[in-house]
């Protein structure tokens, strides 16, 4: 328990620092907005940061406690069983798998590490990744009403962002071998095998992991959701809107747009709704695509996870893949 808190100081620390100041500025109701002066930017910048927070956490939390599953119940056994050998299988099954998970960009991230440190190749990982904050159950739901109740841009969303995982995985299945994650220390603490613990044992191994994972990730979380709301609050989005003229450039500056607005999955299909009357349906796709792909807080997530190299060369493909399918079938959306 020590040598637990001694490794999460810093964490702790900063939960003491957040805590004292909600009870300061919420809870205290001597101190308010008019007696501390802030300037206006800043008091946005701090909603943002908060709704970024507020918004993801509970899904990094359902990623945690997935990963803790995974780490004390699944065996690298398991895992030769359901996944394939044959690539292609291997990464069609991985994307209908990340399909059937209610996770966002953020969340996903610590499931996609465990998954791949039990033995999943790195290329079946990254379908899962792509997939589960793109098409799951919840995200269709919520583009339908967000659309107004119109399935047609509900399953366009859907099938185009299933292809298009699927192009990126493969694409990475004939680049990458092994798993490339970064050597770190939770990674390399030496597995214990829990199979032969009672069962009340293991959910409170399980529980543990879930807490430190949580620890692991929350602050590369922070670090992202905190660049989003400064961009969100010092850049001008109707700067970027007068850019998109034409079809291609205005896909590039709503993915553009969708990278640093950093919403989670579940949530941005209003905000691309808004822009319906603005660009042609194919950029709002690529806002409703790339967005869940990838974005300004899960690419701070995925390289604390990930070797800086398969990051990179992943960003660039996600991008190339959803511009350059996007385009091809523009004529017929």
């Amino acid at each position: 328990m020590i040598r637990r808190i001694e490794q999460n100081l810093a964490e702790i620390t900063g939960f003491i620092i957040l805590v004292s100041v909600f009870y300061l500025v919420v809870v205290n109701e001597r101190w308010t907005v008019q007696t501390i002066l802030l300037p206006e930017s800043l008091l946005a910048f701090n909603t943002i940061f908060l709704s970024i927070l507020i918004e993801a956490i509970p899904f990094v939390l359902i990623g945690v406690f997935i990963a803790g599953l995974i780490q004390v119940f699944v065996t690298e056994e398991h895992i030769k069983k359901l996944i394939p050998k044959n690539r292609i299988m291997a990464v069609g099954m991985s994307c209908m798998l990340g399909a059937l998970f209610p996770a966002c960009e953020c969340g996903i991230v610590p499931i996609v590490r465990k998954l791949v440190y039990k033995g999943v190749p790195i290329f079946a990982g990254v379908g899962f990744l792509l997939t589960g904050p793109l098409i799951n159950p919840i995200v269709i739901a919520s583009t339908y009403m967000a659309f107004g109740q119109d399935l047609r841009i509900a399953l366009i969303r859907m099938g185009l962002g299933l292809l298009i995982a699927l192009v990126i995985a493969v694409s990475i299945s004939f680049l990458f071998k092994g798993n490339q994650l970064k050597k770190t220390a939770t990674l390399l603490e030496p597995e214990q095998s829990t199979k032969r613990f009672p069962l009340l044992l293991r959910i409170r191994a399980m529980l543990i992991h879930s807490v430190d994972e949580f620890f692991d990730v929350a602050k590369y979380l922070i670090i992202g959701a905190m660049l989003a709301a400064l961009v969100q609050t010092y850049v001008s989005t109707n700067y970027l809107i007068g850019l998109g003229e034409g079809m291609m450039f205005s896909t590039a500056i709503m993915m553009g747009l969708a990278y640093l607005l950093s919403l989670c999955s579940e949530a941005d299909a209003f905000i691309g709704a808004s822009f319906r009357h603005v660009f042609p349906e194919t950029s709002i796709l690529g806002f409703l695509i790339y967005g869940p792909m990838l974005d300004l807080k899960n690419t701070i997530m995925m390289l604390a996870v990930f070797k800086l190299r398969f990051v990179l060369v992943l960003m660039i493909i996600i991008t190339i893949s959803v511009f350059g399918v996007l385009t091809f079938v523009h004529p017929w959306i």
